[in-house]
């Protein structure tokens, strides 16, 4: 099937107008870090159409690797790394109802894999690599954990020092750094879609059972003041964003592996992109599974009534996910990211209920990857009581 600019016909992908319509004059903003030019917004185009233009055997789901609900844990760059550090997160896995394991394979500090692309080892960084990947693979496998792939997309030092001309950068030239210092690559370009998406396709060749993508979205916060992005039409920013969650999943597909991809949490409550361009409709039509980061402590005072929303992890979290399953499409697994940080194991046990209680999967988060298995429920509390 042809891109409907193109070839000016209808798209089955379209919502209100193709997500694909993306207005040429919106790369002639001469003060924005976006500004490409025209021959890139034709390449850009050209990504989707492809992916469009595959037979529909190669755009089938593949089937999903276990029909048991994920329940999984968050494995950063470095444990990942660590031989012990996946042993005592396998030990777990076999102790509680945790059957998944979310790995860094691409983060804001490059690759943690060895790759067999060179487009994509030309990005690989110094952060060091997973030991004995496949091994590794294998053996979460005969644990029957699913090996879910965490890439990281727009958020990429590492490619931007690498490829000059992918970074956002301010209006006077010099490269833009988030809060934590690091740049940020541009959404719009051609070539960053086809790297992050052959990084992909790496981890399906390597035996991962789910791609999953993360920061998908323009940067949020001061970046959002002064990149030029909120000088955009909302429908531009939400429609590049769901462009490339089309093509990178058809290719995915393609391959047999299922994909998902993380939000912010406020986003599936808000009838805004929050100057970002996630819109959950948009983007879940797409995927296999969808998964805000719903984190109570990042909830503003006064949500839903509470002075503190920290203090509240069953009402927030179960809200939360009542706003995703009613926006999200049909057929799309709901997964929240749940907070598993600055909570006590209780608090962290309210939100997991909450999730529970709506018979939907969850994936806890802590950034340096540390839990506590007092915290996850075992598989005897989680069996029904007739068993």
């Amino acid at each position: 099937m042809q891109n409907p600019i193109v070839a000016g016909v209808p798209s089955p992908f379209a919502l209100r107008s193709s997500p694909f319509a993306l207005r040429p004059s919106l790369f002639a903003l001469r003060s924005s870090p976006f500004a490409l030019r025209p021959s890139l917004f034709t390449a850009l185009l050209a990504l989707s159409s492809a992916a469009a233009q595959q037979p529909a055997a190669a755009r089938a789901v593949a089937p999903a690797p276990d029909t048991a609900i994920i329940r999984g844990l968050y494995v950063n760059r470095f444990a990942a790394q660590s031989p012990k550090r996946m042993r005592q997160f396998i030990a777990i896995a076999d102790s509680t109802e945790i059957n998944a394991l979310v790995i860094d394979v691409k983060d804001e500090f490059g690759l943690n894999f060895a790759a067999s692309d060179p487009a994509v080892a030309k990005n690989a960084g110094r952060a060091g690599v997973i030991p004995r990947l496949t091994a590794l693979l294998d053996t979460l496998r005969a644990h029957r954990i699913l090996a879910v792939a965490r890439i990281v997309v727009f958020k990429d030092s590492v490619t931007a020092r690498v490829n000059p001309a992918w970074t956002i950068r301010r209006e006077d030239g010099s490269p833009w750094r988030d809060k934590e210092g690091l740049t940020w690559v541009n959404p719009f370009h051609a070539g960053l879609w086809d790297y992050n998406i052959r990084v992909a396709e790496e981890a399906v060749r390597l035996g991962f059972g789910e791609v999953q993508f993360d920061y998908i979205r323009f940067p949020s916060e001061e970046a959002a003041q002064s990149s030029g992005q909120l000088e955009m039409a909302e429908a531009d920013r939400v429609a590049v964003i769901e462009a490339f969650v089309h093509a990178a999943s058809t290719r995915v597909r393609a391959r047999g592996c299922a994909v998902s991809a993380d939000v912010f949490g406020i986003i599936v409550s808000a009838r805004n992109d929050q100057g970002i361009g996630q819109h959950p409709e948009e983007m879940s039509r797409h995927l296999d599974a969808f998964s805000p980061m719903i984190y109570p402590s990042h909830y503003s005072d006064g949500w839903l009534g509470f002075e503190d929303p920290n203090e509240h992890p069953y009402d927030v979290t179960s809200d939360a996910i009542e706003d995703g399953l009613a926006r999200i499409q049909p057929g799309v697994v709901l997964r929240p990211w749940l907070q598993a940080f600055w909570w006590t194991d209780e608090q962290i046990r309210r939100s997991i209920q909450a999730a529970e209680d709506h018979e939907v999967g969850w994936i806890l988060w802590n950034a340096v990857s540390n839990f506590d298995p007092a915290a996850i429920p075992t598989d005897a509390e989680l069996a029904p009581a007739s068993q």
